[in-house]
This record gives structure tokens, sequence and C-alpha cells, in this order.
């Protein structure tokens, strides 16, 4: 028998967050949102309009009562916030995985195969390819018209 999908109004999302051990709190100067958190980890949530939670900050790990967001450079994770960016641990990616999976799971929303295998990083910023689009411009090619012909 199918399973028939559960997707909770915001209220109730919020409620059977509190239920879950989760800390839900109004983020001040924004309507409507709410800073969820657990086991280390954070997310900002408002209500939507087809589903009943939509992600304002995704999940990320939650350091100075802000949450920060994962920056990936190729050779390490760093927590990225307004103020500071740090390394990130295996345990502390651990968490926000396992933070996000509860979040999802409470949500009602569905469960993507690439979000299963681990964290995902908000942002791709890799040394040597940073800035190097801009430096120069493309090369003319033999077979494109110049501008004389």
């Amino acid at each position: 028998m199918a399973r028939k999908p559960r997707n909770p109004n915001f209220d109730q999302l919020l409620e059977v967050l509190r239920t879950h051990e989760f800390t839900v709190t109004p983020v001040a100067g924004a309507a409507e949102s709410v800073l969820v958190s657990k086991h280390g980890a954070a997310a900002v949530l408002t209500a939507g309009t087809a589903t009943s939670a939509v992600f304002v900050e995704r999940p990320g790990a939650l350091l100075g009562g802000e949450v920060a967001s994962l920056l990936d450079r190729g050779y390490q994770k760093f927590f990225k916030t307004s103020r500071f960016e740090i390394p990130v641990t295996a345990a502390v990616l651990q968490s926000i995985h396992l933070f996000q999976e509860e979040l999802s799971l409470l949500d009602g929303s569905i469960s993507l195969y690439n979000e299963g295998l681990g964290t995902t990083s908000d942002l791709y910023q890799y040394d040597r390819v940073q800035g190097r689009e801009a430096a120069q411009p493309a090369p003319m090619r033999p077979w494109e018209q110049s501008a004389g012909h």
C-alpha cells in the first residue's frame, strides 16, 4: 500500500518540530521567519505557498547565532558567516546532515539521492579557477569572421 504524503501547514510543522526537540525561535526583523536548530545545526524557515515551509537560509552550522553557509574551496570545506570563515570538521558535517534528514522527514518533503549521500555545499570556489574567467578575453578563432571582412 502506498504511503500517504504528510504535508502539515507551517504552524503544524513548528509544533511537530518542537515536540521532536528542535529549538524554534522567531527571527528578528523578518515576519513569519523562524530559526530552527538542533545538533548544532540550524536553518531559517518561512511559510510557503505550495509547501508548508521554505528555506530562507539552507541548513548550516549555527555559529554565533548565525547560520553559516558551507563553502567548498576544492581542497577543503569552510563555514562562512558575515564575520569569519573557519574550516569544517567531519563531525559538524554529520550533524548538519542529520539535522537536514530529520527536518525533511518531519516536513514531509521528498528525499533527494545526492543529498542522501552526504552534505552538499552552498558555494563552490576553487582556488585555481576563481577569477580566471575575467582575466583575458577569448582568443579569435580562425573560422570566425573579423570586423573587416
